[in-house]
């Protein structure tokens, strides 16, 4: 799962359009409160990338090999109390539902917070499962190729940049 810094603008535009049009929240600016659910996800990439950044320092300050990656970005996050992957998800959701309940931009807010929060998480989840579903796409387009074999990784990459392209995610 990942949240791609060009898809934000799209991400916060749904999430604004369907809590006004299903009545959930009402707002005279919903350019304003896209930009505050747009804020939300911008420190969420920061927070993720500075994490990662700190992660990779401490491999290379102990000598660690890359394979301990995945495990000191874990404990690196769990010491800043942030949450990555599904729980990145929840985590963005309640940053974005004390926005709206705080911003001087949203004038009244009708639904209750499970309700609120299972629309956010349903907006996310569509955007930040695009990967797995372009990585799907790609392994059906070379399915004439052996896979683990060096044309296979090859074109792979290719492949995988050119969906990306295609997506308008990098």
């Amino acid at each position: 799962m990942r949240l791609y810094q060009k898809k934000i603008p799209v991400i916060a535009q749904e999430i604004v359009k369907r809590l006004t049009t299903e009545d959930d929240i009402e707002t005279r600016n919903g350019p304003e409160v896209q930009l505050d659910i747009e804020s939300v996800m911008n420190e969420y990439i920061r927070l993720e990338r500075e994490i990662t950044d700190k992660a990779r320092e401490h491999l290379k300050n102990t000598g660690l090999s890359f394979e301990h990656f995945g495990r000191v970005k874990r404990a690196k996050a769990e010491e800043r109390d942030f949450a990555m992957g599904e729980e990145g998800i929840r985590y963005m959701s309640t940053q974005m539902l004390e926005i709206l309940m705080q911003s001087t931009h949203v004038d009244e807010i009708y639904s209750d917070d499970r309700e609120i929060r299972s629309k956010l998480e349903a907006v996310l989840q569509k955007y930040m499962t695009l990967d797995e579903e372009i990585e799907e796409e790609v392994r059906k387009r070379l399915k004439n190729l052996e896979e683990g074999s060096s044309a296979w990784d090859i074109e792979y990459k290719k492949m995988l940049l050119r969906m990306k392209s295609k997506y308008q995610l990098e």
